[in-house]
């Protein structure tokens, strides 16, 4: 039995939270940051905020008290990814021995323009050696830990410890999720072994992880295709129709990439549940948040006033936009799409004039 924390009692966190309880074998702590959060969502025994209507089993511990998650094998990092740093910052004395963390947040961060997993290793730089534990396979073909041993590296504090950090990214709306609809995604870690061992834990009959080792591709993808999705949500806003969605998905998925290799990802992860997978869900669903923000703005409404009405939700691609813009500078990267949603969402640009001006680039190879 593993013991898991999540760490952010979001609709995501409380949808992992649930699909780990239905699959059973675990000991589940879904910590809030808020006490009075955590203690409206163990009074309703719901979580009628961000995912309303999915009683929670008995065997989810809803905390907000650090030292709850303290001595967690594996921590699901679904914390909003502007905040992020300062969170792990506050839970960094009760993160040991040396957890695996997966981070399921997909974002980019401001001004460092450094993806989750990155931000992750700088916040916990010198509590843990960044250095996977040891890892086998058993006859069967199960990963486990393997104990740690006292020749392992020394951190800051003084005690033996190792810190693998991955990402878990794929086409997943999490009130999906929670109802156990069939999802695939897609869990990344530079360590195949690590990577198998969060798929035992995690899969089950509502579930499917696949594995990669393409920590990059894995987790751009799941950030950048927000950004699109707003676009996606712009097109239908002003009324343009399945013509301009399929485009926008077909040339943002291209722009996704070229950035994504440019950074040292993989093309082929791109083409996966991870890249297109999580774009055209996040595109066309109605479910998506990006989309409904783009598509409030494309009916002429401010920003600050379609944040709002999320009601506390996080439409991930609003922040993304420029700081995906930031990392594409830093390659040398053209990310057409991606500049007009930010000139739209941080500088006010019409929605049909930035169309327009897409469709007006000089023409160019497909490929």
């Amino acid at each position: 039995m593993s013991r898991i924390a999540v760490l952010g009692a979001g609709a995501w966190g409380t949808a992992i939270a649930l699909t780990l309880s239905r699959r059973g074998g675990h000991q589940i702590v879904l910590w809030s940051h808020s006490g009075q959060e955590a203690r409206t969502i163990r009074s309703a025994r719901e979580n009628t905020l961000f995912l309303p209507g999915f009683p929670l089993p008995p065997d989810i511990v809803v905390t907000a008290d650090d030292s709850d998650i303290s001595g967690a094998e594996i921590v699901v990092s679904v914390i909003p990814s502007e905040f992020l740093r300062p969170t792990l910052a506050r839970l960094r004395p009760h993160l040991h021995p040396g957890p695996i963390i997966v981070s399921a947040t997909k974002g980019v961060e401001d001004n460092s323009f450094l993806r989750m997993t990155e931000v992750i290793a700088e916040a916990l730089a010198g509590k843990f050696a960044l250095e996977p534990p040891t890892i086998s396979l058993d006859p069967g073909g199960s990963a486990y830990l393997s104990p740690v041993q006292t020749t392992g590296v020394f951190s800051s504090e003084g005690s033996i410890s190792a810190l693998p950090i991955g990402a878990f990214s794929g086409p997943s709306f999490a009130i999906e999720v929670a109802q156990g609809q069939p999802t695939a995604i897609v869990t990344a870690f530079s360590d195949p072994a690590v990577a198998a061992r969060i798929q035992s834990e995690f899969s089950s009959e509502t579930l499917r992880l696949y594995t990669s080792s393409d920590v990059i591709g894995v987790e751009l993808g799941g950030a950048l295709k927000n950004v699109i999705a707003i676009a996606a949500g712009v097109a239908a806003g002003v009324g343009l129709g399945h013509n301009s969605t399929a485009a926008l998905i077909t040339r943002g998925i291209a722009e996704i990439t070229r950035l994504a290799v440019a950074c040292g990802g993989k093309r082929e992860t791109l083409a996966g549940l991870s890249g297109v997978g999580d774009l055209v869900l996040t595109c066309t669903g109605s479910l998506s948040r990006n989309r409904t923000v783009g598509e409030a703005l494309g009916k002429g409404r401010k920003l600050p006033e379609v944040l709002e009405s999320l009601g506390g939700k996080v439409a991930e691609g609003v922040r993304t936009s420029r700081a995906a813009l930031g990392l594409a500078r830093q390659h040398n990267v053209e990310m057409p799409i991606t500049e007009q949603m930010e000139l739209i969402l941080n500088n006010g640009k019409d929605p049909r004039e930035a169309i327009r001006e897409l469709m007006l680039r000089p023409g160019k190879h497909e490929h």
